[in-house]
């Protein structure tokens, strides 16, 4: 048997509070609990606002773009908390004393139709708002919108 110091102990004790404390704040981020629709919406017209900066956009541009993306992301809020209800529905299935493979295609099934629902709203969004700009503006406004603040994203 191995003997463990206190200082092995304590910093064994704190990395595991340190990591359910982790768990349990991605998992709030999860569910939706902590989500601040008011803030969202603000932040939907700061990254409109960044990524017309510096082009021939008017504010007239801008905020109709910015209208189309906020609607989208609202509708897609709703969606969002459908796909939480089917996630709880599969874990539901899967621990069940008898797994029924019917149901759990069922739940799959609804999943990738959320998905494509999701997608189609999106993109829907995202042709609705290039048309608002010109092609410059449209080139501009992608190019910075698919950035992160810590580098483009990938994939």
């Amino acid at each position: 048997m191995t003997t463990l110091s206190i200082k092995t102990m304590f910093a064994a004790l704190l990395a595991g509070s340190l990591a359910l404390g982790a768990g349990g704040v991605a998992f709030a981020k999860t569910d939706g609990a902590g989500f601040d629709p008011a803030k969202f919406q603000q932040h939907i017209e700061k990254r409109v606002n960044k990524a017309l900066d510096g082009t021939t956009a008017t504010q007239d541009q801008k905020a109709k773009v910015t209208a189309i993306l906020q609607a989208a992301f609202g509708d897609m809020k709703g969606m969002r908390d459908k796909r939480a209800e089917v996630r709880k529905a599969l874990q539901d299935a899967m621990s069940a004393p008898i797994i029924d493979p019917a149901k759990v295609e069922q739940i799959r099934s609804e999943q990738v139709k959320m998905m494509d629902d999701s997608s189609k709203r999106f993109t829907k969004a995202l042709i609705d708002a290039g048309n608002v700009l010109n092609a410059e503006q449209r080139q501009a406004f992608f190019k910075v919108w698919n950035e992160r603040s810590h580098g483009p994203r990938k994939g």
